[in-house]
């Protein structure tokens, strides 16, 4: 079979590999669609992966199921998590698998074929498209969604988005269906254009001549309900702080190291509430659907798709101003 190898310095090539074997509490999937996430390019650009590749979002159809598995058959369509829980604590009996204190990760999706345990997979309905599943069932929409969830009994009325990336770009999407003003703050011109595009009401190009917590705040009159740190930097995060109103939600999707903050000037003197945000639940795969159902234009957010022997390419993609950047696999 083909799988992606990740060399480093900016190259991916193509190996031919045995397809991986069912072991017991596992399954092969046959891959139809897999996406490339922004964190996969540190490796990509630095030095690469040893054992293929990082793909951590993908879909398709189960060819071998091994000894025990019951929850899903050969021939199921799904889409894999790739965080999986332990299976027996009670997170994981909740779904709540990234909360599990043994959770494991699973990667090496761009690929023909790949592995995963059976209770990874989410199966898709009939009516749920590929492009739709792979985004829903990973972390390329799972993100945003679960994002949403920390702030929806606040019902906020503004949301600005820092970084517009393919998850911030997924806020957007989302975050204006729900019926928000969105902001959409970046420092690249065509992002902006993308997000306008997904249903921002407004943009910001954040260069060296604007103070973009100055512009928020006048946009809003005192400051966006909430703000999300989809950027991974430093200067974002602190200016979260200075663009949420008082009493205003702050979240952080974006990695990144530590960030100086004070808890009187940040947090205690404004009421402001600061909440951090890890891929998604396994659970919330079914409101997603729903959601879809209902109209959510979950991909809208697919701006390149290429077959897997042009995954250099996809790669590419990923390092100029697009939004998910989808693998096909004929």
């Amino acid at each position: 079979m083909k799988i992606a190898k990740l060399i480093g310095n900016s190259e991916v090539r193509i190996e031919d590999v045995p397809i991986p074997v069912a072991e017991p509490g596992f399954v092969v999937i046959k891959t139809v669609m897999s996406a490339i996430c922004g964190s996969e390019m540190h490796g990509y650009r630095g030095k690469g992966n040893a054992t293929g590749n990082s793909g951590h979002e993908a879909a398709g159809v189960i060819s071998a199921v091994g000894e025990g598995v019951d929850i899903v058959h050969a021939g199921d369509r799904v889409a894999a998590s790739a965080v999986v829980g332990c299976g027996e604590c009670d997170y994981c009996r909740k779904g709540q698998y990234t909360w599990c204190p043994k959770f494991a990760g699973y990667s090496n999706m761009h690929a023909e074929y790949f592995t995963v345990p059976a209770r990874a997979c989410n199966k898709l309905p009939d009516d749920l498209p590929w492009d739709v599943g792979v985004l829903v069932g990973g972390d390329g929409f799972g993100v945003p969604y679960h994002t949403s969830k920390k702030f929806e009994a606040e019902n906020p009325k503004t949301v600005a988005i820092f970084g517009l990336g393919p998850i911030g770009l997924g806020s957007v999407i989302l975050q204006s269906f729900l019926g928000r003003t969105v902001i959409g703050i970046d420092r690249v011109t065509p992002r902006l254009a993308l997000a306008k595009q997904m249903g921002a009401s407004m943009t910001i190009l954040a260069d060296a001549e604007t103070d973009v917590p100055a512009k928020i705040r006048e946009i809003t009159g005192g400051g966006a309900d909430v703000c999300i740190e989809a950027a991974g930097s430093p200067v974002t995060a602190k200016q979260c702080f200075t663009s949420v109103r008082t009493a205003g939600h702050v979240i952080f999707n974006g990695e990144q190291g530590a960030v100086e903050l004070s808890p009187s000037e940040h947090f205690i003197r404004r009421d402001i509430t600061a909440t951090g945000s890890w891929f998604f639940h396994f659970c919330e795969f079914p409101e997603m659907v729903a959601l879809w159902r209902k109209g959510l234009p979950v991909e809208t957010l697919i701006t390149h798709t290429f077959p897997i022997d042009r995954i250099g390419e996809a790669y590419r993609a990923m390092e100029g101003e697009s939004g998910k950047v989808i693998v096909t696999y004929g």
